[in-house]
């Protein structure tokens, strides 16, 4: 299933790969393993229907949807690969229908207190405990 460039994409007609291991091939997740847990989990569909198992197959043209991190992929399977290659050779086995969007930064958080508002210098702790000392707190 090589091209004549040699790369693992190759147009494929009537073939069909696991689901698990085309999702792996085109880098979706880090091993075989976790794209399964993903597909066992019931949080892929392929063209609208869930899929419970990582066994079932995908050819080019089905539409997956599925949970990455914070965004919801919506993927157009465009080849099946023959291998996990490098990053380039993984985005031309898939068309991106609902590319995630740019997230602005958060704002950094607010100090908690105010400057100095911390533990007591020494001398500030011989102040209390004698404010302590006059109430009768001690």
């Amino acid at each position: 299933m090589t091209t004549a460039n040699g790369s693992g994409v190759g147009e494929t007609r009537g073939e069909r790969l696991r689901v698990d291991k085309w999702l792996w091939h085109a880098r979706f997740f880090k091993s075989r393993s976790l794209a399964a847990k993903q597909v066992s989990a019931g949080r892929l569909r392929i063209n609208r229907e869930v899929v419970r198992k990582p066994k079932q197959s995908v050819k080019p043209g089905d539409v997956l949807t599925f949970p990455k991190g914070r965004d919801i992929r919506v993927i157009e399977v465009m080849a099946l690969g023959a291998r996990r290659g490098p990053a380039a050779e993984a985005r031309e086995l898939y068309r991106d229908l609902d590319p995630p969007r740019a997230r602005p930064k958060p704002a950094p958080k607010p100090a908690e207190r105010d400057p100095g508002a911390g533990r007591p210098t020494k001398r500030e702790r011989r102040a209390i405990d004698r404010l302590k000392d006059w109430l009768g707190w001690r």
